[in-house]
C-alpha cells in the first residue's frame, strides 16, 4: 500500500529585534512579536539560533527542524548536504545595517563551527533614494582596509548602490556589504548565522555600549577587489513570466506570478518554499484550502500531493537545485 503524501503547509517564523529594525513586518505582514520593532522574520529556518514551526495542517506546531530530517520531505538534492542548506528571511531596515562580511564554508567551520554564508536579496519595497553598500569601489590593500576601519573612513571606498522595488542582488562570501535604511527585502541564504561586523557608525547597543565588531576576522575573509557586478537584476512590476533570480549550490530562486491560477506538482529533487512577496492567494490541496497572504511562506514537501494556487500574487519559489549543475 502506497504511503500517503504530505501536503503543503504554512510556516511560523522566529522574529528578531535589532537596533536597526522597523515596523513594516508588523504593519504590512502582521508578524507576531512582543515589541513594536521587528528587524528580521526567519521564515524558513532550522538553525539553532531561531527555528520556524509548522503553522498549518496535521503537523501544526511541530518544529520544521524535525520534519527536514526525513529525506522524502526535503528531496534528494537537499539530502545530499550534511547540513540542511538554506534559510529564508524577511528583513526590515528602518536604519542602516552595519558594514559587514560573511566567511566561506571552510573559514566558518574552522572558526565558528557553522556554515559560511552565500545570500541574495530581493527588494520588496523601499523609500525614495534608498541604497545599499556592495563591495569596494576599487582594489585596496589589507593595510588600507585596516587603517580605514580604524579611522572611520571606510565608506569612502565602498560602493553605494541605489535600489528600487524589484531589484535583486547576489552576495558571495567575502563581499563587504550592508543594507541601507528604509528597505524591506526578502533574503535567501545558506543555513548560517555567521556575520562579521566591520563598521557600525559609532552606534551604541541597547545596553549603552558600542556594538561588537569583528575586525580581525573580517580582515582575513574580505575580498579587497571591486565587486564583480554590483548592478542588480531588476524585475519589472509588470513581469508575468517566471524568471530565475539566483542559482548556486545551496539554493535557487525563481520569481513567479499567479493570476488567476496555477497548478503545482511535487518535485522529488527538492522541497519548494513559496514566499508571497505581494498580493494574496488561495491554496487548494487534496484535503483543504487556506489563504496565502503577503508575507507568508508556504513549504511544499518533495513528496507533496499536487495543489492549486489561485488569486493575484507574486512569489519567490526557493528550492535546492540539482548538484550536477555545478
Amino acid at each position: 500500500m502506497r504511503k500517503s503524501r504530505m501536503e503543503p503547509f504554512l510556516l511560523k517564523p522566529t522574529c528578531k529585534n535589532s537596533i536597526w529594525g522597523g515596523t513594516k513586518l508588523k504593519k504590512c505582514f502582521h508578524k507576531e512579536y512582543p515589541g513594536d520593532i521587528i528587524s528580521e522574520s526567519w521564515e524558513l529556518s532550522v538553525h539553532p539560533a531561531g527555528r520556524s514551526l509548522v503553522a498549518s495542517g496535521p503537523f501544526c506546531g511541530v518544529p520544521l527542524a524535525k520534519l527536514v530530517k526525513n529525506p522524502s520531505v526535503i528531496g534528494r538534492f537537499a539530502s545530499s548536504f550534511a547540513v540542511f542548506p538554506l534559510m529564508i528571511k524577511w528583513i526590515d531596515s528602518q536604519r542602516p545595517l552595519s558594514i559587514q562580511v560573511h566567511p566561506d564554508n571552510d573559514y566558518a567551520m574552522a572558526h565558528e563551527n557553522d556554515m559560511g554564508k552565500t545570500e541574495m536579496w530581493f527588494i520588496l519595497d523601499c523609500e525614495p533614494n534608498s541604497y545599499l553598500y556592495y563591495g569596494f569601489s576599487h582594489k585596496i590593500s589589507r593595510e588600507e582596509f585596516a587603517r580605514r576601519i580604524a579611522d572611520g573612513t571606510l565608506l569612502e571606498v565602498v560602493q553605494k548602490v541605489p535600489v528600487k522595488k524589484g531589484d535583486v542582488f547576489f552576495i558571495p562570501p567575502g563581499t563587504l556589504h550592508a543594507i541601507g535604511p528604509g528597505i524591506l527585502l526578502a533574503e535567501v541564504q545558506q543555513n548560517s548565522n555567521v556575520t562579521y561586523r566591520i563598521y557600525d557608525y559609532g552606534r551604541l547597543d541597547t545596553d549603552g555600549k558600542p556594538r561588537q565588531l569583528h575586525v580581525e576576522k573580517a580582515l582575513e575573509v574580505t575580498n579587497l577587489s571591486p565587486a564583480a557586478n554590483p548592478a542588480p537584476i531588476s524585475i519589472p512590476l509588470s513581469c508575468q513570466q517566471d524568471r530565475l533570480l539566483a542559482c548556486c549550490p545551496y539554493f535557487a530562486v525563481v520569481y513567479q506570478r499567479v493570476s488567476p491560477s496555477r497548478r503545482y506538482n511535487a518535485d522529488a529533487g527538492s522541497f519548494h518554499a513559496l514566499m508571497c512577496v505581494e498580493g494574496e492567494g488561495l491554496i487548494q490541496t487534496a484535503s483543504e484550502s487556506f489563504s496565502i497572504p503577503a508575507g507568508s511562506t508556504l513549504f511544499v514537501p518533495a513528496d507533496s500531493s499536487a495543489f492549486t494556487l489561485s488569486g493575484n500574487l507574486s512569489l519567490l519559489d526557493v528550492f535546492v537545485p540539482d548538484p550536477s549543475f555545478f
